[in-house]
C-alpha cells in the first residue's frame, strides 16, 4: 500500500521547507478490447464509471436499483443485472464475468470492502470510486480524459479535487481541437516519407516542421487549404533548409 501525503515540516516550527509526499501513482493506458469491466452499484457514480469504459469495453453492471441515467441511449449497449450482491457473494459474481477491472460504487461499504478484497485475491484491477489517497496494489485511477480522434490526455489529481480534472478537462478540450487530425495526417506523412531515401534526421525534421506550422493548424481548422498540400509545402521548405535542395 503506497502511503497518503504527508506534510513534513522543520523542527524549529517554520515553512520553509514545507512539502507534501504523493502517493506513486503512475499513468498507464490499458487496452479493454474484448475485455470486460463489472461494475458493483447502479448509482449516478455507477452510472458515469459504466459510461467512461462501455465505448471500449463490454461493460456489466450489477445493482438491486438503476439511476435514470442508465435509460440514456449513450449507455444502451451496457448490461444491466438487477441484484443485490452480499459481501459473501462478491467473490462469487467476479468469478462468473472474469473481469479485466472491477469498480466498486455502491454505498455499502461492507460490500464494498469485500470487492477490493475479491479483486485483490484474484489479481484484479480495482477502482474504489469512494476513496482518495493511500491505494492498494492493482488499485486504478480513473482520469478525466480528453479525446480527439486517435489522441487522448488523461488528468488525474489522484482523487483529491475532482473539481480541477474537470476544470483542466474543459480548458484542454478547446486547447487541443483538431489533433486527432493532425494526428491522421502526420501518420501518413511518415509512413510515406519512409519509403523515400531521406535519413531518419531529415524525416523527423519534416515531421516536427508540420506539427509546429501554424498555416498547418490553420488548414486543418478551417479547411480553406488543403492541409496535405500545406504540409508538403513545408516538408519541402524544411528539407531546403537543411541543405537538401542543392
Amino acid at each position: 500500500m503506497t502511503n497518503p501525503p504527508v506534510d513534513w515540516t522543520p523542527s524549529d516550527g517554520s515553512d520553509r521547507y514545507q512539502t507534501t509526499v504523493y502517493p506513486s501513482v503512475i499513468p498507464l493506458y490499458h487496452d479493454f478490447n474484448d475485455e470486460t469491466v463489472l461494475v458493483f452499484g447502479g448509482g449516478s457514480v455507477g452510472a458515469r464509471k459504466a459510461h467512461r469504459f462501455c465505448r471500449e469495453a463490454r461493460v456489466v453492471v450489477v445493482s438491486p436499483a438503476f439511476d435514470s441515467r442508465f435509460r440514456e441511449p449513450e449507455l444502451a449497449s451496457i448490461e444491466r443485472v438487477r441484484a443485490a450482491p452480499s459481501p459473501e457473494d462478491v467473490g462469487d459474481w467476479i468469478g462468473r464475468f472474469d473481469p479485466a477491472l472491477v469498480v466498486a460504487a455502491t454505498n455499502d461499504t461492507e460490500v464494498n470492502a469485500a470487492i477490493d478484497e475479491a479483486a485483490s485475491e484474484k489479481g484484479i484491477l480495482l477502482n474504489r470510486a469512494n476513496r482518495a489517497g493511500s491505494r492498494d496494489v492493482d488499485s486504478v485511477v480513473v482520469p478525466a480524459t480528453v479525446r480527439d480522434g486517435s489522441v487522448s490526455v488523461a488528468i488525474s489529481t489522484d482523487g483529491t479535487s475532482p473539481v480541477l480534472s474537470r476544470h483542466l478537462r474543459q480548458q484542454l478540450e478547446a486547447e487541443l481541437e483538431g489533433v486527432g487530425a493532425m494526428a491522421e495526417l502526420t501518420s501518413r506523412l511518415r509512413t510515406e516519407l519512409k519509403t523515400t531515401d531521406k535519413t531518419a534526421t531529415e524525416r523527423r525534421a519534416a515531421l516536427r516542421a508540420v506539427v509546429e506550422s501554424s498555416t498547418v493548424w490553420k488548414a486543418l481548422h478551417t479547411g480553406t487549404t488543403n492541409p496535405r498540400k500545406e504540409a508538403k509545402r513545408v516538408m519541402a521548405a524544411e528539407h531546403d533548409e537543411m541543405g537538401g535542395g542543392r
